[in-house]
């Protein structure tokens, strides 16, 4: 059974800490380093991977649950919250697991920030649940209640070179292995972008793998009981 988690701060804000979890024995497979997602807002907080960091941490990996500022007064936007995502990577690799052992695993707007820190600290990989890829779309369709133009400062059109930089889709290919989870009657982030995601990383030259729930919905990715994440883990372990 996984220890109770142990907090780690990265700097000194609030919000700029770690919940690290250690399995019950020997760390046998990657450490894994978990984003919850929220649409980057305040009243969501890295508790929503609990279950996720609980049963990692069972099969044997050290995990670490990431909270970062985020907006709606969390002082987080771009690209200060990638930056504590970034400077968590630092604490994780000062503690002593070096950044090619360690997956990032990030749900929603946590996989829009798992994706780019995965290349930014050359991660081993990152899973994406479910994610925030394609910010652009994300404003102009209008999903999560306009937390998009929130987080960059503005729209596409008033603040191009933030969606640019901060856009997955745009950094392609990252040059690190992807596994993407999407379900395909997800209402929040439809599973389009995703596919849209993949094709063209692919198309870049990056390891990039789809799986594609049938029926699922915005959520089913954060329940470890859900047939899907067998496969996911087995995933993480193989990196």
């Amino acid at each position: 059974m996984p220890v109770e988690p142990t907090p780690v701060r990265y700097g000194p804000e609030p919000s700029q800490f770690l919940e690290r979890w250690e399995p019950g024995g020997a760390v046998t497979r990657p450490d894994v380093l978990l984003l919850h997602g929220g649409w980057w807002r305040q009243k969501f907080d890295l508790h929503l991977n609990d279950g996720l960091a609980a049963d990692l941490a069972g099969r044997g990996h050290r995990v670490w649950n990431a909270e970062y500022r985020r907006i709606d007064g969390g002082d987080g936007g771009w690209p200060e919250t990638l930056t504590d995502v970034l400077a968590a990577c630092e604490a994780i690799a000062e503690a002593g697991t070096r950044p090619g052992s360690v997956v990032a695993v990030g749900h929603s707007a946590g996989g829009h920030l798992a994706l780019l820190a995965a290349a930014g600290a050359g991660l081993a990989g990152a899973v994406a649940l479910a994610p925030i890829v394609d910010p652009v779309a994300c404003a102009t369709e209008g999903l999560g209640e306009g937390a998009t133009p929130l987080f960059f400062g503005g729209g596409p059109d008033a603040v191009p070179s933030a969606y640019t930089a901060g856009s997955p889709l745009d950094r392609l290919p990252l040059g690190v292995p992807q596994l993407v989870v999407h379900g395909t009657e997800d209402e929040r982030v439809p599973v389009a972008h995703s596919r849209r995601y993949v094709e063209r990383a692919r198309a870049l030259g990056d390891p990039v793998e789809l799986r594609e729930e049938v029926g699922g919905d915005h959520f089913f990715v954060l329940d470890p009981l859900h047939p899907y994440w067998a496969g996911t883990v087995d995933w993480i372990a193989q990196r």
